[in-house]
């Protein structure tokens, strides 16, 4: 549960942003596949190469969520309601529709609360656990806390309106310095 903690957070930002439907389904899923499969790659990569790329993966990781919690907050504040202020990195992708509903977004997002998983994969070759079990079951938990998260989020939204992706935004820059300092 703790791998889920960090998606928790982030659903909860993109649920009060206003994130719903496919993409949070979709957002759910990601997560959840993620958190099964960055522990394999982290399990096949190694113990050694883990301590070198751990760290590097959660910078990497929280560099992601600040910049697009900023990105976020610069929607929020945009004149323009379908300005595309998600950026050169999320126009590599084909939505322009801002970051809650931008595909490439989402995937950044999941990927950089997925990250630190496949840190915990390579302690997962030290440990007496059957690697398929551990690993569906991070995975399961990670997508249902990633729900909740949105249900969550989505329901402040609604409380906090036009206020919402602010807070959104503010929660995922939160997210990635806590991440940045450790």
């Amino acid at each position: 549960m703790a791998l889920g903690t960090d998606a928790f957070s982030l659903a909860a930002g993109l649920g009060m942003a206003g994130l719903k439907g496919r993409p949070a389904l979709f957002l759910s899923g990601l997560v959840g596949l993620l958190h099964v499969v960055m522990p394999l790659i982290g399990f096949y990569l190694g113990l050694m190469v883990g301590r070198i790329l751990g760290r590097l993966a959660s910078v990497i990781g929280a560099c992601v969520l600040t910049a697009l919690g900023l990105l976020l907050l610069k929607e929020a504040f945009s004149e323009e309601p379908s300005a595309s202020l998600s950026g050169p990195l999320a126009r590599v992708f084909s939505g322009f529709w801002g970051v809650t509903r931008d595909l490439g977004a989402i995937c950044l997002l999941a990927g950089s609360v997925s990250i630190d998983s496949l840190a915990v994969g390579f302690g997962l070759g030290t440990l007496q656990v059957s690697l398929p079990l551990a690993v569906i079951i991070m995975g399961f938990m990670a997508a249902v806390m990633t729900g909740l998260g949105l249900i969550l989020g989505r329901r402040a939204g609604r409380y906090l309106g036009d206020k919402a992706k602010v807070a959104g935004g503010l929660v995922l820059v939160v997210i990635g310095l806590k991440m940045l300092v450790g």
